[in-house]
């Protein structure tokens, strides 16, 4: 019985170095273009859009607060800090998302319609889930890639919901349902 607690206790003590092993594998990945991160926006209080919500007009939409444009600031310090300072950099339209972007502060943001939020209209998610898969795809192996989106965006293509601010690092060539290389929490 002792030696059974004992070889349960040194294998649960292993596992943090496996999931560091597993998280270091993931950045090389996405350091050598050969993975993205899609991160969901950071934190905007609320949920979905208000009644009067208008693309480009950031007065009608749920925002970035203080607390997420910090988060926002403290992924570009991550990225930098794990090698990558200027990605291909791609958000959604909606303000929040491309103000997370913009905070990060990693190079110019491009905006990419395919990854507008769908909260108000889940019939478009397979066809928009499609269009992000093969526009990322459409990018040359090797490019390095940072995406900003909306968590039903991200749990459409991965199977996981996302908090505000986290991250995920996915293998190219992207598919649905995505291979999930690591999850990176709000930093």
């Amino acid at each position: 019985m002792a030696r059974a607690l004992a070889f349960l206790l040194l294998a649960w003590l292993a596992v943090p170095g496996w999931a560091q092993a597993d998280q270091a594998t993931a950045w090389d990945a996405l350091r050598a273009g050969r993975a993205v991160l899609l991160l969901r926006h950071a934190t905007a209080p609320g949920m979905g859009d208000p009644a009067d919500f208008r693309l480009g007009d950031c007065a009608t939409q749920r925002n970035l607060d203080r607390r997420g444009r910090a988060e926002a600031r403290r992924w570009g310090q991550l990225l930098r800090s794990q090698g990558i300072e200027r990605p291909r950099l791609f958000s959604s339209r909606w303000c929040r998302a491309r103000d997370t972007a913009v905070e990060m502060n990693l190079g110019p943001v491009e905006p990419l319609p395919a990854l507008d939020s769908f909260f108000g209209d889940r019939s478009r998610a397979a066809g928009q889930t499609a269009e992000l898969v093969e526009a990322v795809n459409g990018y040359m192996p090797g490019t390095v890639m940072v995406l900003v989106s909306h968590q039903v965006n991200i749990a459409a293509l991965t199977g996981v919901y996302p908090a505000s601010g986290e991250g995920l690092i996915l293998a190219r060539p992207l598919r649905v349902p995505a291979r999930v290389l690591g999850r990176i929490a709000p930093p």
